[in-house]
C-alpha cells in the first residue's frame, strides 16, 4: 500500500514536470521497467534512489511523499 502511494505521487511529479518514462528514467539511472513496477505501487524506491528522483524533479523528497 505504501508503495502505491508513493508510486502515484512520483507519477504524478514526472508527469507535472513534462518527463515521459523514457527520459525520466534516463535521467534516474533506472530502467523503464522499473520505473514502471515503482509508479504501479509494485516497487518500492530506496532512498538513494528517492533523493535521484527528488533531484531530477527539483523538489524534496518530502514533497513527493506521500500525505496520510
Amino acid at each position: 500500500m505504501e508503495a502505491e502511494k508513493w508510486g502515484r505521487r512520483i507519477r504524478a511529479f514526472r508527469k507535472l514536470k513534462g518527463f515521459t518514462q523514457e527520459t525520466f528514467a534516463r535521467e534516474i539511472g533506472i530502467s523503464v521497467s522499473i520505473l514502471g513496477e515503482i509508479e504501479r505501487g509494485n516497487r518500492m524506491p530506496s532512498e538513494q534512489l528517492l533523493m535521484k528522483i527528488s533531484d531530477v524533479l527539483k523538489t524534496s523528497v518530502d514533497e513527493i511523499a506521500p500525505k496520510e
